[in-house]
């Protein structure tokens, strides 16, 4: 028997190396609550519009908690 696993794409982020260990904490925080939301809705984070529908959030956490990320196809 055969599987396919479907290629998915995920946010890597990366703090600051200035920013104090409480900061990321917190910041890790509202990430996986970005997580734990998609998921209650019945979605997983394999889904191709997981992205685009989650982009906007994590750009809001990024403006308020200055990390940055790319994109990556995994």
């Amino acid at each position: 028997m055969k599987a396919r696993i479907p290629k998915h794409r995920e946010f890597l982020i990366s703090f600051p190396e200035d920013m104090d260990q409480a900061r990321q904490d917190e910041a890790w925080g509202k990430l996986n609550q970005i997580l734990e939301d998609y998921k209650k809705e019945g979605k997983s984070v394999y889904t191709p519009t997981f992205i685009e529908e989650c982009q906007d959030k994590v750009d809001a956490l990024k403006a308020e908690y200055g990390f940055d990320y790319t994109i990556e196809l995994r």
